[in-house]
């Protein structure tokens, strides 16, 4: 049995564990120690540690009274974490692992191992001050910051999140987008994540509308990137959206008075030549009916209805005895007439749009064989939205009085269509065009517009 004890001294000095065996009563001392634990503690042999008492070696009285306590209560104690201090009365941290033993003759012993965990414990410390750091970081963010586990769970958050949802963190961790969204919006957000998931590439900036447990939208743009396990491999997301409503706001405001200002030159073209302003009208109504029956995006329409309403502003700077010419023009006048998109290009090409107003106007004469003007341009050179207010030009001026002419009606417009179909003009936006006109009988659809 000796032979066997002195055994497990040297295997724990091998590991670097302090060993010892400390006699509770009747008399309270160090009975065995091994060099380990008296190096721990800063003594210089065993002898010289054997001369203090357990109690002593705490820094907290609390922690010995809790440790006893334990001992009493359970007989043993696993790895108790305390404070000891060591000779030079300098603080280590330590873990105790031990057992109380009753003798036949009453003896009381504490046998265990102490490990010196003041390493572990700097790291855990460094580790905290980082999460710490991290989440005070995350929580200062304006944005809401949250990541999810590979079932697209919620594992963290941070303030700006939680604010958002109007739940405490807790109350969130766990979930799902499920359980805080309505369903077809979750069901977008999955779809995301499990992207994500799938490619290893990051959603970056995608402009969302989301409805809030509170009852309103907000406009929102998000990212989303795939987090890696120490392996490599994906393991979950991590997402980040910001609130861009109040922007979004101002931008619709800014656009809107861009907007006015090109329909106040709208007006000033009514004013001076009313025809060619009721034209451009119905030209806008055309084109935007076209651009619902595409399936198109409320930005896109817009675009669409301010080209058609604009598509001839650039004949104010044309004299209105060529403008309302009852003959034929000359070549010069002719020319003089085409100019009008180059002017109208010109006049706001500059100023900037989410949709390609200028060039849309700009391309409006041109077909697709190449026989339009200014830049003879022809098929996927042409913009399809240039495309669209071609046919609704032809449409409307084809349908109704010109100066020069008498309304040649809409069945000659449509004959016009049909013959330059797939040539002039695309296939696509005629076959639109004509199911239009044939759902309404065969009348006018965009006046009531």
């Amino acid at each position: 049995m000796k032979d066997t004890f002195y055994l497990n001294i040297s295997t724990a000095d091998a590991l670097g564990i302090g060993l010892f065996k400390y006699s509770l009563f009747p008399q309270e001392k160090f009975i065995i120690t091994n060099s380990t634990l008296a190096h721990i503690l800063g003594y210089q042999s065993k002898n010289e540690l054997k001369k203090e008492k357990w109690d002593s070696l705490f820094l907290n009285p609390q922690d010995k009274d809790v440790f006893l306590q334990t001992l009493r209560k359970e007989g043993k104690v696993k790895f108790f974490e305390t404070l000891f201090k060591t000779k030079e009365n300098k603080s280590i941290w330590v873990a105790i692992t031990a057992s109380k033993v009753l003798t036949k003759t009453q003896h009381e012993y504490l046998e265990g191992i102490i490990e010196n965990i003041s390493a572990h414990k700097d790291t855990q410390e460094i580790l905290s001050i980082e999460r710490n750091l991290l989440q005070s970081l995350l929580d200062n963010i304006p944005d809401a910051i949250y990541f999810k586990d590979h079932l697209n769970r919620i594992i963290k958050v941070n303030k700006f999140y939680t604010q958002g949802i109007g739940l405490k963190s807790e109350e969130i961790i766990g979930k799902t987008d499920y359980d805080f969204f309505p369903n077809e919006q979750a069901k977008q957000m999955f779809e995301d994540d499990n992207q994500v998931l799938r490619t290893g590439s990051p959603i970056i900036g995608k402009i969302e509308h989301t409805l809030l447990p509170n009852g309103t939208w907000n406009q929102v743009i998000t990212t989303k990137i795939p987090i890696y396990d120490q392996k490599g491999k994906i393991i979950g997301t991590m997402g980040m959206t910001r609130d861009i409503t109040a922007y979004a706001n101002l931008e619709k405001e800014r656009r809107a008075m861009l907007i006015n200002a090109l329909k106040v030159l709208g007006k000033a073209l009514e004013m001076r030549d009313p025809y060619t302003f009721s034209h451009t009208r119905h030209v806008a109504s055309i084109a935007e009916r076209i651009g619902k029956a595409l399936n198109w995006s409320e930005d896109r329409l817009l675009g669409m209805r301010l080209a058609g309403e604009l598509h001839d502003l650039g004949k104010i700077g044309i004299p209105l005895d060529i403008l309302n010419k009852p003959g034929n023009l000359s070549d010069l006048e002719y020319l003089l007439i085409q100019e009008h998109v180059k002017k109208c290009y010109d006049l706001i090409k500059d100023i900037q749009f989410p949709f390609p107003l200028a060039e849309t106007i700009y391309q409006h004469h041109e077909r697709l064989d190449g026989s339009g003007y200014p830049r003879q341009l022809s098929n996927n050179e042409i913009l399809l939205e240039a495309k669209i207010l071609a046919v609704s030009d032809v449409l409307e001026a084809v349908t109704h009085y010109r100066p020069y002419r008498e309304a040649l009606g809409i069945k000659k417009a449509q004959e016009e269509l049909e013959k330059g179909k797939g040539s002039k003009y695309d296939k696509t936006v005629v076959d639109i065009a004509i199911d239009l006109i044939n759902k309404n009988g065969e009348e006018v659809f965009w006046l009531n517009d």
